[in-house]
C-alpha cells in the first residue's frame, strides 16, 4: 500500500488517471491536493459517493474538453467547488475571486520564483 492510496471510494472516480499499479497519477502538486481535499470532505460526510460520482462525471461530459484529458483534474477542481457551494461550505463569488488573485499572483510572479497569492497586483 502506498502512501497516496486510499480506502475511499473516490479512488475509484471516473477517468481518475492511474498508474500500471492502480493508484492515482497527478500531474501537479495542487491535483494530490485537490483529490485530498475531496477524500477528506467526503469521508467527513460532506457528500455521497453518488453525489461526487455525479458531479465529476457531469464536469468530464462537457463539450470544449482536451481531447487528451489533460484538463480532468480542472474538472475535479470544478465539481468540488460546485459542491461545497451548494452545500454551503463555500461562497462561489469567493472561490471565483481566489481563482482570479492566483491568475494575476502566476502573472506577476517572476520566472522561477515560487508563485504567493501575496504577488497579485490586486491585493
Amino acid at each position: 500500500m502506498s502512501g497516496c492510496e486510499t480506502q475511499s471510494p473516490l479512488a475509484q472516480s471516473p477517468q481518475l488517471p492511474k498508474s500500471t499499479d492502480g493508484e492515482p497519477v497527478f500531474p501537479e502538486p495542487w491535483a494530490a491536493e485537490a483529490f485530498a481535499m475531496t477524500v477528506h470532505l467526503h469521508q467527513r460526510g460532506l457528500f455521497t459517493w453518488g453525489e461526487w460520482a455525479e458531479t465529476l462525471s457531469r464536469e468530464l461530459h462537457k463539450p470544449g474538453r482536451a481531447e487528451d484529458g489533460s484538463d480532468y483534474f480542472d474538472c475535479w477542481v470544478v465539481a468540488l467547488s460546485d459542491i461545497v457551494v451548494s452545500h454551503g461550505v463555500a461562497d462561489g463569488e469567493a472561490i471565483l475571486a481566489l481563482q482570479h488573485g492566483w491568475q494575476r499572483a502566476a502573472e506577476a510572479t517572476p520566472h522561477g520564483k515560487p508563485i504567493e497569492l501575496g504577488n497579485d497586483p490586486l491585493r
